[in-house]
């Protein structure tokens, strides 16, 4: 059956799901995502990524500041879509917009709902410390992630995962279990399931404050949070009073007693920190305040750091 899809999304994670609408030969006849923002230092205006891939198929693109404006859905409706397709696209679409297809809204959603609706899911899954997560495919409704689930599939988390390597693999799992949910969708062989609300929780986007490490947390908490955070926004602690990023680390065992927060050994590759329990971090990647990133033997080579030093206490 030929069907005609608009296919709204902006980040990374959207682009396979887009590439996998192409690859299965659907008519994608307009793709909406965000504007164009500045970044970096420079302020460069840099397209969206699932702009860039658009424009590489040549499908026409829609980049309304606020689709929840009429002459904004309006010209989203202009190409009579049978079905949307969304993913992590950013804003909440309107009802008009909602309405519309008569194949109705779906979206991919990188977790298990009613688990983790919101903005960073991937982040939340990580720093909660879950063995795994996956992605959901549902129907949209006006209420952010809540619209009843049309297909399910779990993704393990590794131990050594991060928000880097598990974004990957969801945006990969989405993609696939998109190109299997199309079909069953338009045979009329799925049922609906209603999420729960009562088991929802959420993963509202991060804020800075949340970047910030508590050394009193223990070490298995600590170092979901580093790789909760990482390759963005990135955790960070103090170092006399100013900002230390920490890029990465690693667990390890420690009989130390010196209060959280403390550094109890400077190895090689990498410098010990105490935390709330007897499993301490050492830190191997990081970025003092005004420099560049750095493996933690490159900083160490400056000799600034001495065993007993505290990390995350002045001017806090």
């Amino acid at each position: 059956m030929s069907i005609n899809i608009v296919f709204m999304g902006t980040p990374d994670f959207s682009v396979p799901v887009l590439q996998q609408l192409l690859q299965d030969g659907y008519n994608v006849s307009a793709v909406v995502t965000q504007p164009d923002r500045p970044k970096g230092r420079k302020k460069v205006l840099t397209p969206p990524p699932v702009k860039v891939e658009a424009e590489k198929h040549g499908i026409p693109v829609l980049q309304p500041e606020k689709i929840r404006l009429e002459e904004a859905y309006s010209e989203v409706l202009a190409y009579e879509p049978d079905l949307i397709v969304t993913a992590a696209f950013g804003q909440i679409l309107p009802k008009a917009i909602l309405d519309a297809p008569r194949l109705g809204c779906i979206n991919v959603h990188a977790s298990l709902l009613p688990e983790l609706r919101g903005g960073a899911p991937i982040h939340y899954s990580i720093l909660q410390g879950k063995p795994k997560t996956g992605v959901t495919i549902m129907y949209m409704v006006e209420k952010l992630d809540a619209g009843d689930i049309l297909t399910k599939v779990e993704v393990p988390i590794e131990e050594r995962d991060h928000v880097g390597t598990l974004h990957d693999k969801l945006s990969e799992a989405g993609a696939k279990l998109l190109s299997e949910t199309i079909p069953a969708l338009l045979e009329g062989k799925l049922t609906p399931i209603k999420q729960n609300d009562e088991e929802a929780t959420f993963a509202s986007n991060i804020k800075r404050e949340q970047e910030k490490i508590n050394w009193s947390k223990t070490g298995e908490e600590i170092y979901n949070h580093i790789r909760g955070l990482h390759p963005w926004p990135v955790a960070y602690t103090t170092l006399e009073g100013q900002v230390m990023k920490v890029w990465w680390g690693e667990k390890v065992t420690s009989s130390s007693t010196d209060p959280a927060g403390t550094v109890t050994a400077i190895e090689k590759d990498g410098f010990v920190v105490s935390t709330g329990n007897e499993t301490s971090i050492k830190i191997t990647d990081l970025q003092p305040a005004g420099k560049k990133r750095m493996d933690a033997a490159q900083f160490l080579r400056g000799g600034q750091l001495q065993v007993g030093t505290k990390l995350g206490e002045a001017n806090e």
